[in-house]
């Protein structure tokens, strides 16, 4: 009995000195962390930790009592929260939920259809038949009751869906060398063509050119009347410049008005009295688009010789010249037209009619770089911005005359008698078209290898120099040319 008892109690102090001993060394123990098999991190022992994000996103999770750092998570790494909110709800309730039963309170979607699932429930809406859905009707009894009505007008109706859009395509007119006069405002498309028109506002159509080109629409009517009245500014662009101010002074001459670039009252008054707004609407036509065009215009001469025609080089700049515009502007204006398909609606200048007064008198005046044309009276009835000679190769001075007129001319380049272009040392032919060397349009004079002509360039009329010739856009060459006959006078001005 006494040797049982002794045996329990040595039994008894071993096991406690053992677990004396065993809870320091529990204590001294290095917490171990590593990565579990599914991509999380275990912690051995319950401790306290801190979790940090750095600069890069990546979560770094710190020993607070040490200060090391247990593990780094890159981003891609982390466990979603919305797949740990699943796994816990799986636990929650023994088994997967099903894709309907998922509700999530973070997801604007999910709330939405937790809550029609309630009034489902509920018997306050009544879902519509699939196949009667209309989406711009309210289809609940009473969950969603229509908004109160506002100063505003509100109300729950919504607009139709949009109906695709068609393009009436108008009779096809023949492509005419002279330019098209714009439609009038009471003969522009009806509603059902409008399809190709910029935004209107008002009943009107705005047309906004762009910033970036400096160009200002208000300036562009002023051209448009000056254009009108005979007085050309060159180009239609949009811009203030010299060839703007020398064509209101002689649309002041013309007319005996006292017009300023400042008054836009008195140009829209002018404009009404002329022809209506500066811009009218214009539909291109299978020919437009068809051309033909070239794919472009040589700088040397010996290339441009073995073209069949200096013709244009695309829809812009065919129409550009059409209606006296910039290229540029024209595109500026209708920034959303389609140039190469016929039907298309833009809008181009109104310049009106062309002046029909014949001219008895010519004046090129070197130093405003204009032309003048005068009728038998002595009354101005046309000006134009004129590039006049250079100080390479002068204008002819003093009194001369037309001696014949060529619409679409030939060029003949000769070395020996005019400049000398490139490396080009023998007698070319260069073909017709508009963008040849004297444009579309040559007025010859009495003194040989010298005229009046048009350009390929129209927007550096009177911003350079010639060789030795008057040099106007194809359009006031044109004009000019129906307007004078062999024998009227040329009087070349300092």
């Amino acid at each position: 009995m006494l040797r049982t008892i002794f045996t329990l109690s040595v039994l008894a102090g071993g096991l406690l000195s053992s677990g004396a001993l065993g809870a320091p060394m529990q204590d001294s123990a290095p917490r171990i962390a590593r990565a579990a098999d599914d991509g999380g991190i275990l912690v051995a022992q319950d401790g306290n930790l801190d979790i940090y994000y750095d600069a890069r996103g990546n979560r770094v999770i710190v020993d607070a009592d040490t200060g090391k750092v247990i593990a780094i998570q890159p981003p891609q790494t982390r466990l979603d929260r919305r797949a740990l909110r699943r796994e816990t709800r799986l636990r929650e309730l023994g088994r997967a939920p099903d894709d309907n039963d998922r509700y999530y309170l973070d997801d604007p979607e999910d709330m939405a259809r937790f809550r029609r699932k309630q009034l489902e429930e509920e018997g306050r809406v009544i879902p519509p038949p699939a196949d009667e859905y209309d989406p711009g009707s309210d289809n609940s009894v009473e969950a969603y009751p229509p908004p109160p009505q506002d100063d505003g007008g509100y109300d729950n109706n919504y607009p139709d869906a949009p109906q695709p859009l068609t393009i009436e395509r108008q009779p096809l007119n023949e492509a005419s060398i002279d330019p098209a006069q714009p439609a009038s405002p009471s003969e522009e498309a009806a509603p059902a063509d409008q399809a190709g028109l910029p935004p209107k506002a008002g009943g009107k159509t705005t047309v906004e050119p762009a910033l970036s080109l400096g160009a200002r629409q208000d300036v562009a009517a002023l051209q448009v009347l000056l254009d009108r009245g005979g007085a050309s500014p060159g180009v239609i662009d949009g811009r203030f410049g010299s060839n703007v101010d020398k064509a209101l002074a002689a649309y002041n001459q013309i007319t005996g008005s006292n017009l300023r670039s400042t008054d836009a009252v008195g140009i829209q008054a002018a404009l009404a009295q002329s022809g209506g707004d500066a811009f009218a609407n214009y539909t291109i036509t299978p020919e437009d688009a068809a051309g033909p065009y070239v794919a472009s215009i040589p700088e040397d001469y010996s290339q441009k010789a073995q073209l069949d025609r200096m013709g244009y080089t695309s829809v812009t700049e065919a129409l550009a010249e059409r209606f006296h515009m910039d290229e540029n502007y024209l595109k500026a204006l209708n920034p959303d037209a389609n140039f190469n398909r016929p039907g298309t609606i833009i809008r181009v200048a109104n310049f009106g009619r062309l002046v029909s007064t014949p001219v008895a008198r010519i004046v090129a005046d070197k130093g405003r770089k204009e032309v003048f044309a005068y009728d038998a009276g002595g009354k101005l009835v046309a000006s134009y911005p004129a590039t006049i000679g250079s100080s390479d190769t002068p204008s002819p001075s003093g009194i001369h005359a037309v001696s014949r007129v060529a619409l679409d001319p030939n060029y003949t380049y000769n070395p020996s008698i005019n400049f000398k272009q490139g490396q080009n040392d023998k007698v070319l032919t260069i073909p017709p078209g508009p963008n040849g060397p004297v444009g579309s349009v040559w007025i010859a004079l009495d003194k040989p290898t010298y005229g009046i002509h048009g350009t390929p360039e129209p927007s550096k009329i009177g911003k350079t120099e010639s060789h030795g010739c008057v040099r106007l856009t194809n359009w006031d060459a044109r004009e000019l040319a129906k307007l004078v006959s062999p024998g009227v006078t040329v009087e070349f001005v300092e």
